[in-house]
């Protein structure tokens, strides 16, 4: 069976995770994680970078720096994991959804005006499968109206827009590491604070709402409880675990961005005898990560019967988000602005192939064939 992900290793990460144990420090915020946020800071142009259990806690976090309170709304997209969401709704937020694009899932840009109202606080920008959503027009409206804006970049770490990565354009960024994203840490991610006035304030709300890190930098003689907050560090084993991955993110990269060429090289005749759709090429100005490889089917009925065929094969196939807005959540505690034509027809039509770094080749060739067999019976 070719499986549908398979966590990449790059050989130090158990070296670095018993060199943390050795030194005795395993709680958070040890030399490792250090590492890790000199490395964002660094790398992305953040001016602060902080590591989290999750991309949840960091959206969770984002919600708190916006003060977002009962009855406040967050413009954002229907096709994106529920954590985009529930992090809003966890402070009383509302999501007031609006559709995406047809061309590359992302929000439509030209939608997000009309959604805001005199309640509206934030936009969050969801950037699928690791392609930039148009930021510079979703900055203009935010800019215009005072809001935040919010990248949800769990799926998009060093991809580009413009020359500038993703996460570090909006005013906050949120990352995940989760083992099915490029870089990993199992479970973990990290917020990315691009606006000077949210930093101090990140750093109280990550270590439960206290001073603590001031008090450690020598800012304050004793730390204490100033504001809300949770714990929302990770552990240092999970530090000492992603930073051996960082060292080799580019090549990580690489080798995800080589596997999506393959697939548009094998898979492109379907989509020119009018079979499926591939995802869209990058426009100027934009680079994806390699993230995701997916194909938009004729109808739900072809890609349920194309997943079962490519299970018969020894490969492991899936679909994605059910649109929030169709959700039983979603319907409680979020409103859609308008119609969702382009969420619910593309939701049923989507399926993931198969894309891990140790993919090789002959896998790619054997999963692109599997493929173009369904569609020649």
């Amino acid at each position: 069976m070719i499986p549908f992900n398979k966590p990449h290793m790059t050989g130090r990460e158990l070296h670095y995770i018993a060199a943390s144990h050795a030194k005795g420090h395993l709680a958070g915020d040890g030399e490792f994680t250090k590492k890790c946020h000199a490395w964002f800071e660094a790398r992305l142009g953040t001016k602060k970078a902080l590591l989290t259990h999750s991309c949840t806690a960091a959206l969770e976090m984002a919600a708190m720096l916006c003060d977002i309170s009962v009855g406040d709304e967050v413009i954002m997209p229907s096709y994106t994991f529920v954590s985009t969401a529930n992090a809003f709704v966890l402070r009383g937020g509302v999501p007031v959804f609006v559709d995406i694009r047809e061309d590359n899932l992302n929000i439509d840009e030209n939608l997000i005006e009309e959604a805001i109202t005199e309640r509206t606080r934030a936009i969050v920008a969801v950037h699928y499968a690791g392609i930039a959503c148009e930021m510079d027009r979703i900055m203009e409206i935010a800019e215009r109206h005072g809001l935040v804006v919010i990248e949800d970049a769990a799926q998009a770490l060093l991809s580009t827009y413009k020359g500038r990565f993703l996460g570090s354009i909006g005013h906050i960024g949120c990352l995940s590491f989760h083992e099915t994203k490029n870089i990993i840490s199992g479970e973990g991610g990290a917020i990315l604070i691009n606006d000077e006035r949210f930093v101090e304030r990140a750093e109280i709300i990550r270590e439960k709402g206290t001073n603590r890190s001031q008090f450690f930098r020598g800012q304050v003689d004793k730390y204490t409880w100033v504001d809300i907050g949770s714990s929302y560090l990770p552990s240092e084993l999970i530090g000492a675990f992603l930073y051996a991955q960082l060292e080799e993110g580019d090549e990580i990269i690489d080798r995800r961005r080589q596997i999506c060429s393959i697939y548009e090289r094998e898979l492109s005749v379907l989509q020119n005898a009018g079979y499926c759709r591939l995802p869209g090429r990058e426009e100027e100005g934009i680079r994806g990560n390699g993230h995701m490889y997916y194909l938009i089917l004729k109808d739900l009925e072809t890609r349920t019967e194309l997943i079962l065929h490519l299970k018969k094969e020894g490969i492991l196939s899936v679909f994605h988000y059910v649109p929030l807005h169709d959700s039983p959540a979603g319907r409680k505690y979020a409103r859609a602005h308008g119609k969702m034509n382009v969420t619910e027809d593309l939701s049923e039509r989507l399926v993931r192939l198969p894309l891990y770094h140790d993919l090789e080749d002959g896998e790619v060739l054997k999963i692109a064939e599997a493929v173009k067999q369904f569609f020649g019976k």
